[in-house]
């Protein structure tokens, strides 16, 4: 990877394309009788902020952590939900169909690292929500790259 090698967040569309998505899929989630419950006291801002989240996460600006508390934060936000794993499934379903519904981008260098990181993110969720979870050692968030396939690399 080369430094001209753009972030997959500059990649994604930035902010905006991160917001279309995750308005639309918790657009879906409501509705959806496998997560609606989890999400029943969702405040409307919620998707904003894990579009801020994401951002992050794919290398754009530190928002989360420099206006909602970072990864501490976030964790706090799942402790003692207990997700199971058929509502974790759901979730990555979701979240795939609304990459389709909004227009993200469809080549494979980008869909297999932001897939790899909606795996890797909803099953650590699923771990810190559970009731026996100890304390995360991580302060930070972890940012996600092109992983082993990068742009241009046929």
């Amino acid at each position: 990877m080369t430094d001209q090698t753009p972030t997959l967040y500059e990649w994604v569309g930035g902010a905006e394309a991160l917001e279309r998505l995750t308005e639309e899929f918790y657009r879906r989630v409501r509705k959806d009788e496998i997560l609606a419950p989890l999400f029943r006291a969702m405040d409307d801002d919620h998707p904003q902020h894990v579009a801020t989240f994401l951002g992050e996460v794919l290398g754009g600006p530190e928002r989360y952590t420099e206006h909602h508390g970072g990864y501490p934060h976030m964790v706090s936000r799942h402790r003692g939900r207990g997700i199971r794993p058929e509502q974790r499934a759901r979730w990555v379903e979701l979240m795939l169909e609304a990459m389709d519904v909004v227009g993200l981008p469809q080549d494979a260098e980008f869909r297999s690292a932001f897939v790899g990181y909606i795996e890797f993110g909803s099953r650590r969720a699923m771990a810190n929500s559970q009731p026996d979870a100890g304390p995360s050692s991580r302060t930070t968030i972890k940012k996600w790259g092109w992983g082993e396939a990068v742009p241009g690399d046929d």
